[in-house]
């Protein structure tokens, strides 16, 4: 047997990072592709014209002709600890952290709720086409070891870390800048490039630690090159006069993590809604990443990030789901939330080019796998997902009456859901533990 697996159907892919908001020319589409597959990689991809003869007689043939497959989405920022408070009320972020979010996570004590819950979320990632993130366990060490565990059992790339939080918050949340160093360090030991695993040094944000805390923070990035710092970011603004309020020295709320070493090409910042020009100007020049939650800053009243702006600075960002703040796992209709947002602010209506760029390559970018994930390039793992253009009869409806591939993406970026996902496969396997349609035919007779 070859070990040739090939997928045909519309493909659909950004082969660059954007120039500008308003470029779409990153965006490739092969309305009869076929995508080539060799021990977990992509080793061709093309019209299937061309490439369907070149194929080994014993290569297997998944037919997904009417569906349309593009690479494997990328949430760069979801706290799995946050499941079980999804849709729940609050007046605003510190409202709804101290009614909700911090009494679920005191529940992670236990590590079997801890791996239970673990299970149950990389099952709605994957449902939604979700292959890579960039998750939130809590405060006890015992919550990222379960989502490392799960996540390398299933193949998964996945960065985490242990929360770091010394103050502001329940006794029965809080570390110390000593026991979290310590901690965090031991996990970094054992799951840090493990496979498709990451560690990410995780202060949750300035408000819950200490000068110490987040001094430590940026001493055990120093000691520790190729991992990734994660922490929230100008989110709200009642959050941002108590962040300046802890810290009276600093000049702005970046400025408290740039202070401590912090502000880093390996950092990803959460929401980022309410900065000046010159923080706006920090972040530019590390390349730190901006994760822009939409539906969370929706759903909280937190504000609507100027997402057209940081692309035209050149600003690196990429789409998160932000679960439990935010309000689906489905990158499609983060990247509809997006899209609203970017209305609201006016001036500019995003393209399918940007959104789908926001949820692969640019994650990708995030990570520091732009080499291995977010697009269909020669090489790269075959993260990727199989979408259903007549996945409900709405969705169907209109992709019927669509011009183009182009359209009928843009329709499953507004009404789409884990309903529109078909299939996911995390290097070239069918993703385990969730329901997956069959193609209409595996056959030899395409070629």
């Amino acid at each position: 047997m070859s070990g040739v697996h090939a997928y045909r159907a519309a493909l659909a892919h950004c082969t660059r990072h954007p120039r500008s908001a308003a470029d779409a020319g990153m965006l490739e589409i092969i309305d009869d592709g076929l995508l080539v597959v060799e021990a977990g990689h992509v080793t061709a991809v093309g019209n299937a014209a061309d490439l369907l003869p070149t194929l080994a007689p014993d290569a297997s043939i998944a037919d997904w002709r009417g569906k349309i497959i593009v690479p494997g989405f990328v949430d760069t920022h979801v706290h799995a600890a946050q499941l079980d408070v999804i849709a729940s009320p609050g007046t605003d972020l510190l409202d709804w952290l101290e009614r909700f979010t911090f009494p679920a996570e005191a529940a992670f004590a236990d590590a079997d709720h801890a791996a239970l819950i673990a299970e149950l979320f990389l099952n709605e990632l994957l449902k939604n086409g979700t292959t890579s993130a960039l998750v939130w366990p809590t405060v006890h060490p015992q919550s990222a070891q379960a989502l490392f565990a799960a996540a390398h059992q299933r193949n998964l790339r996945l960065i985490t870390g242990k929360v770091l939080m010394d103050r502001n918050c329940p006794e029965n949340l809080r570390d110390t800048a000593e026991t979290g160093a310590r901690d965090s360090a031991d996990l970094i030991a054992r799951w840090h490039g493990k496979g498709r695993l990451g560690y990410a040094i995780t202060p949750r944000f300035a408000l819950t630690s200490s000068a110490a805390q987040l001094r430590s923070a940026g001493e055990l990035l120093s000691a520790h090159p190729g991992v990734f710092m994660q922490t929230h970011l100008a989110e709200n603004p009642a959050e941002i006069v108590a962040v300046m309020a802890a810290f009276p020295q600093a000049r702005s709320y970046l400025d408290v993590y740039e202070r401590f070493g912090l502000l880093r090409a390996s950092s990803v910042f959460a929401h980022c809604i309410h900065l000046d020009a010159q923080d706006r100007a920090r972040l530019l020049l590390p390349r730190a990443t901006v994760a822009h939650c939409p539906t969370s800053n929706l759903f909280l009243g937190s504000g609507l990030m100027d997402l057209r702006g940081m692309l035209d600075q050149g600003q690196s960002v990429a789409l998160a789901s932000d679960v439990g703040g935010g309000t689906s796992f489905s990158m499609l209709a983060t990247m509809a939330a997006a899209y609203q947002v970017a209305q609201l602010r006016g001036g500019w209506t995003p393209s399918v080019a940007s959104l789908l760029y926001l949820a692969t390559l640019a994650g990708a970018r995030a990570m520091a796998a732009e080499d291995s994930i977010g697009s269909f390039a020669p090489g790269k793992e075959a993260d990727f997902v199989v979408l259903d253009p007549a996945a409900t009869s709405l969705i169907a409806r209109r992709c019927e009456l669509a011009r183009s591939v182009n359209e009928k993406l843009f329709v499953l970026m507004t009404l789409g859901d884990d309903r529109a996902v078909n299939a996911t496969y995390v290097m070239g396997e069918a993703a385990r533990g969730i329901s997956q349609l069959p193609p209409d035919s595996i056959s030899k007779s395409l070629r």
